[in-house]
C-alpha cells in the first residue's frame, strides 16, 4: 500500500472516529432544548455522512446554480463538448434537475433518490470524472405534476414540486457548484440566498458566461462578493461569510456556445474556459474528489459545530444564573443550620463538658490530679456507693436502688440527648415553608434555562433535602468527635499537665511538711516539745485541700469551657460553607454539570474538526 493511500485511510477512519463521537455527543445530550436543536443537526450531518461514504468512489458531482437564462444548460454543453441538454434565453428551460452521467453510474451510488431527477446516460470523455447537474432557475416558482415512482400510490419529490424545492432537494449531493451570472444578473437576492444554504459543505467557483455579448463585470463581482481572500461573502444578502474558496481568482469569463463549438469541431479549448475545464477534471476530478468531499464535509461539520456553540453560548448564561441560584440557596440553608447547630451544641455544652474532660482524664494519665479529676467526674457514683455502704435494712436497699436507677437513666437521657442534638438541629433546620420557597425559587431558574424540571419539584427537593440533612448529621457528628479529640489532646499537654501538677503537689507538700514538722520535730525534738496535732488541723487541711482542689478544678474546667466555646463557634463558621448542604438540589445541579459537560465536548470536538480541516488543507496545497 502507499503512503498516499495509507494517509487517505488514516484521515478516513478520523473522519470516521468524528462522526462516531458526534453520534455519541448527540446521544449523552442532556434534556435541555438547545441540546434538542443540536441533535436535529447531528442526525442531518451523520446523514451526510453516510452520503460521503456511499459516494466515496463515485465521481465528482459538479451542479449549476444560477438565475433563468444566465447559460446554466450551454455551459454544462460546453463542459460536456455536446449538445445534451436544452439551452434557453427567456424562460426557463430547466424545471427538473438533469443529472448527466456515464452508463455505468446509476442516482444511488451517488446517495440521490432516482425520483427526483430526470437521468440522462452518455459516454462521454468528459464524465469519465464527472457527473454534471443541471439544476432548475430558483428565482421562477413554476410547478410540476407531483411525482409518483412506480409501486407507490402517491409521492412526488420529498422536498415539494416547485424549482426551488427541487433544487434544494438535489444540491446537498454536489461536491461542486457552478454559480453561473450574467452581466446583468451578477446580484440575484435568491441565487444568494440559495448559495448561503447550500455553500457549506460545497467548493464554489464563480462563472460568468455570455463573455461575446456582456462586458467584464468580474472586478465589481468580486466586490460585490466581499472577497478577502480566505472567505466568500455572498452578496444580496446580510454579508455572511458561507464558505470556504480555495482561491479568489476562481471567477472565470467564458464565452459557453463558443466552447461548444470548439468542441464539437475538435479544437482545443481556449482562453479561460480551458482553465475552468482544467479545474474541473484535473485539479478537482480524479483522486483530489475524495479529497475535495472530506474537506467539504469537514467545512460543514466546523459550521454546523459553530452553529450549535452559538445555541449553546446563547442559552449558557442560564444555566450558570441556575447554578448561582443553587449555590445561594445552599448557602442560606448552611447558615440556618449552622446557627442551629451552635445553638444546640451551646445549650448542651455540660454533656460535651463532661465528655471532654472524661477524655481528658483518661489521657492524663496517673498522677495526683487525674485522681482529682476521676473523682469529680464520678462524685456521683462515689456518693452512691457510700450510701450504699450504709444500707443495712431491705426498705433502705430498695430506696437506694430506685435513686441509683432514676440516677442512671437521668444521665443515660442527657447523654442521649447531648449526642442527638445534631440530628435534632438538622431535621429541624429544613424548614418545610423554606424548602416550598426554595424549590419555587430554583425551579423558575430552571424554567427560564429550559433544563429538565423533574429535578426541581418540591417533593424531588424535600427527598434531597432529607438526604442532605443525613449527610450533614454524619459530617458534623464526626467534626465535633474530631473537635472533642483535638481539644483532650490540647488540654492535656505536658506544660498544661506539670502546672497543675505541680500547683497541686504545692498545696499537697505544705501540707506533710507541717505534719511531718510538728511529728518528728516539734513533739520529739523541740523544747519543750509540741502536742501532736488533733483532729481539728486534719479538718482544716483537708477543707483547704478540698478548697485547692475545686479552685484548681475550677481553673481546668473554664480552660476547657472557653476552648470548646471558641471550637464550636469556628465549626459554625465552617458548616456555613455551602458544601455542607451539598445534597441539595443535587438533580438540578446535575443537570447544569451535563450542559457544562456537553458544552466542553463540543469544544473539543470542534478542535478536533479544525485540525482535520488543516490537515485536508495541507494535503490539497
Amino acid at each position: 500500500m502507499s503512503r498516499p493511500e495509507l494517509a487517505h485511510l488514516e484521515l478516513l477512519a478520523e473522519v470516521d472516529a468524528l462522526v462516531g463521537r458526534l453520534n455519541r455527543w448527540a446521544d449523552d445530550s442532556p434534556d435541555w432544548r438547545p441540546a434538542e436543536k443540536c441533535r436535529a443537526l447531528v442526525r442531518r450531518l451523520v446523514d451526510r455522512a453516510d452520503s460521503l461514504r456511499v459516494r466515496l468512489e463515485a465521481p465528482l458531482v459538479v451542479a449549476t446554480l444560477g438565475g433563468t437564462g444566465v447559460g446554466k444548460s450551454a455551459l454544462l454543453n460546453a463542459l460536456l463538448g455536446a449538445e445534451v441538454l436544452r439551452t434557453g434565453r427567456s424562460r426557463p428551460t430547466t424545471t427538473r434537475p438533469t443529472l448527466v452521467c456515464r452508463p455505468d453510474i446509476t442516482p444511488e451510488m451517488l446517495g440521490i433518490d432516482p425520483a427526483v431527477v430526470e437521468l440522462i446516460h452518455r459516454d462521454l470523455p468528459a464524465l469519465r470524472d464527472l457527473v454534471l447537474v443541471d439544476c432548475p432557475d430558483p428565482d421562477t416558482t413554476e410547478e410540476e405534476p407531483p411525482i409518483v415512482p412506480p409501486g407507490t400510490q402517491s409521492g412526488g419529490v420529498s422536498a415539494g414540486n416547485s424549482n426551488l424545492d427541487r433544487l434544494r432537494a438535489i444540491l446537498p449531493h454536489c461536491d461542486v457548484l457552478l454559480v453561473v451570472a450574467t452581466q446583468q444578473k451578477y446580484r440575484s437576492a435568491r441565487v444568494a440566498d440559495e448559495l448561503t444554504a447550500a455553500a457549506r459543505g460545497a467548493r464554489v467557483v464563480f462563472v460568468q458566461t455570455h463573455a461575446d455579448l456582456n462586458d467584464d463585470v468580474r472586478d465589481d463581482w468580486r466586490q460585490a462578493l466581499g472577497w478577502d481572500g480566505s472567505c466568500t461573502a455572498i452578496p444580496g444578502g446580510d454579508s455572511a461569510t458561507v464558505a470556504p474558496t480555495e482561491n479568489p481568482d476562481h471567477i472565470f469569463l467564458v464565452d459557453s456556445l463558443s466552447a461548444l463549438d470548439d468542441a464539437q469541431t475538435s479544437r482545443q479549448p481556449r482562453g479561460e474556459f480551458a482553465d475552468l475545464l482544467d479545474l474541473l477534471t484535473r485539479r478537482m476530478a480524479g483522486a483530489a474528489a475524495n479529497r475535495i468531499r472530506r474537506a467539504n464535509f469537514l467545512d460543514l461539520m466546523a459550521d454546523t459545530l459553530d452553529s450549535c456553540r452559538r445555541r449553546i453560548e446563547e442559552a449558557l448564561p442560564s444555566v450558570q444564573k441556575t447554578q448561582e441560584a443553587v449555590e445561594e440557596r445552599r448557602g442560606l440553608m448552611a447558615r440556618r443550620i449552622a446557627a442551629r447547630m451552635q445553638t444546640e451544641l451551646l445549650t448542651n455544652r455540660r454533656q460535651w463538658e463532661n465528655r471532654l474532660l472524661g477524655q481528658a482524664a483518661s489521657r492524663w494519665g496517673l498522677s495526683p490530679f487525674s485522681l482529682v479529676l476521676r473523682i469529680y467526674q464520678g462524685l456521683g457514683g462515689l456518693l452512691s456507693g457510700g450510701l450504699l455502704y450504709r444500707t443495712r435494712t431491705p426498705a433502705q436497699m430498695a430506696l437506694w436502688g430506685a435513686m441509683e436507677g432514676t440516677r442512671t437513666w437521668r444521665r443515660w437521657r442527657r447523654n442521649r440527648h447531648a449526642e442527638r442534638g445534631a440530628d435534632r438541629a438538622a431535621a429541624e433546620a429544613w424548614d418545610h415553608a423554606e424548602l416550598r420557597k426554595a424549590a419555587i425559587v430554583v425551579d423558575g431558574y430552571v424554567a427560564e434555562a429550559g433544563l429538565d424540571r423533574r429535578a426541581s419539584r418540591s417533593d424531588a427537593i424535600a427527598a434531597e433535602a432529607e438526604t442532605a440533612a443525613a449527610g450533614f448529621v454524619a459530617r458534623a457528628s464526626a467534626d465535633l468527635e474530631s473537635l472533642v479529640a483535638r481539644l483532650a489532646r490540647r488540654h492535656t499537654g505536658w506544660f498544661t499537665r506539670w502546672r497543675y501538677e505541680l500547683m497541686l503537689a504545692a498545696m499537697l507538700g505544705l501540707i506533710l511538711f507541717r505534719l511531718g514538722k510538728n511529728f518528728f520535730y516539734d513533739s520529739w525534738l523541740a523544747t519543750p516539745p509540741a502536742p501532736v496535732f488533733g483532729l481539728d488541723f486534719y479538718l482544716s487541711a483537708g477543707f483547704w485541700l478540698v478548697l485547692w482542689c475545686l479552685l484548681l478544678l475550677w481553673a481546668f474546667c473554664s480552660r476547657l469551657r472557653r476552648g470548646l466555646r471558641g471550637a464550636v463557634a469556628e465549626l459554625a463558621v465552617d458548616w456555613q460553607d455551602p458544601s455542607s448542604a451539598d445534597g441539595l438540589f443535587a438533580g438540578v445541579e446535575q443537570e447544569c454539570r451535563r450542559v457544562e459537560r456537553f458544552h466542553r465536548e463540543l469544544e473539543a470536538i470542534r478542535s478536533d474538526v479544525d485540525r482535520l480541516r488543516r490537515q485536508v488543507e495541507k494535503g490539497e496545497g
